[in-house]
């Protein structure tokens, strides 16, 4: 899986056109209508990016990304019929990261989403770990040795978060905040038990555990 995608679009058969094109790409997408239930559905889980239309129901595109801004910097992208240069600073200021005014072409959304998210690891194909392990962007998987290493999906979700962040001590809040949804209960054996199989595979002093604060991902 290449990342999780939010889709808000409430029109149908464009989102299930967006959908199946990037799902056959690699992507993990969830359709969401209405902008109410998007904001809520961010709060609940971690995505790797939002694609928003603007004109929804429920609260707009614009309010809702302005307001997620306050909690999270994922990378959005609007897909709006608006084609103004008032909209598109609108847009901009709102808090998004690119702007594609419809009608597009499946291949430049998919362009500038995969330049978006190479951004937020330093524009690289490939996170190179140590010497025997390196993180494939492009396909999500970690290689040890040559070979795909399988890890379940928090495990991975965990993973790409170090990656976000090398040798920034992260708190349990952070980490919870990423790894479960809104309606999820944490849980802190689970956590120790995805850092213990991350560590079997990138070796036990790249994971710094930190006293009653966090974990840090050595680089």
């Amino acid at each position: 899986m290449r990342g999780t995608i939010l889709l808000l679009e409430d029109d149908i058969n464009l989102s299930d056109t967006i959908a199946e094109y990037l799902e056959d790409e690699g992507f993990e997408v969830e359709r969401l209508y209405d902008g109410q239930e998007a904001l809520d559905r961010i709060y609940e889980r971690s995505y790797d990016l939002l694609l928003l239309d603007v004109m929804v129901p429920g609260i707009d595109g614009f309010a809702l990304l302005k307001e997620v801004r306050e909690h999270t910097d994922t990378p959005a992208i609007y897909i709006t019929s608006l084609d103004s240069v008032e909209n598109l600073e609108k847009g901009f200021k709102s808090g998004a990261d690119d702007y594609i005014r419809k009608p597009f072409e499946l291949r430049e959304l998919l362009l500038r989403i995969e330049t978006l998210l190479k951004r937020e690891y330093g524009k690289k194909e490939r996170i190179d770990i140590d010497e025997e392990t390196c993180f494939d962007l492009a396909t999500d998987t970690l290689y040890h040795k040559g070979k795909p290493i399988n890890l379940n999906q928090k495990e991975l979700t965990l993973l790409k978060l170090f990656l976000k962040h090398p040798n920034e001590p992260l708190s349990h809040e952070k980490i919870y905040e990423t790894l479960w949804g809104y309606e999820e209960e944490p849980s802190d054996m689970a956590l120790r038990t995805y850092i213990k199989n991350l560590r079997k595979v990138l070796g036990k002093e790249k994971i710094e555990s930190i006293k009653r604060y966090g974990y840090k991902f050595v680089k």
